[in-house]
C-alpha cells in the first residue's frame, strides 16, 4: 500500500501508514517525530545489524559446526574435539552473546535515530 503524506505536502513530511504497511508501521510517537527519511535510515541500520549478527550466527553454527569441524578437531576444549564443541555447545553460546550485542547496538541506533524510550 502506497504512503499518504499526513500533511498533504511532498518532501521529508511525516508518513500516516495504512495498516499492513511495509516497512513495519511505528506507533503515534514516531509518527509525530520522525520523517520518512529518517524512517528508512533506522530501518537500514536495524536490518544492517540484523543480517549482520544472523551472518555471525550462520558462520559459526554451520561454519565451525559442520563446514570446517575436521581442521577445528585438531583442537581440544574442555577434552573435547573444537569441532564438536562448536557443533554442541558453541553455537548455543554464540547466539545467546549475539542477543545481549543486538540489545546493546539497537539502543544506540534508537538513541541515534530518536527513538529511544530512555528519557
Amino acid at each position: 500500500m502506497a504512503d499518504t503524506p499526513k500533511n498533504g505536502k511532498g518532501g521529508d513530511s511525516v508518513y500516516q501508514r495504512d495498516p499492513g504497511g511495509n516497512p513495519p508501521g511505528h506507533d503515534h510517537h514516531d509518527r509525530e517525530t520522525l520523517g520518512e527519511t529518517r524512517v528508512q535510515a533506522y530501518w537500514r541500520d536495524n536490518l544492517r545489524l540484523l543480517f549482520g549478527l544472523l551472518a555471525v550466527w550462520f558462520l559459526v553454527s554451520f561454519g565451525c559446526g559442520i563446514l570446517f569441524v575436521e581442521p577445528l578437531n585438531a583442537f581440544m576444549l574442555g577434552g573435547f574435539p573444537l569441532g564438536f564443541w562448536f557443533a554442541q555447545q558453541g553455537s548455543i553460546f554464540v547466539f545467546v552473546v549475539l542477543i545481549f550485542v543486538y540489545c546493546w547496538r539497537m539502543k544506540k541506533i534508537e538513541r541515534r535515530h530518536g527513538v529511544d524510550d530512555d528519557d
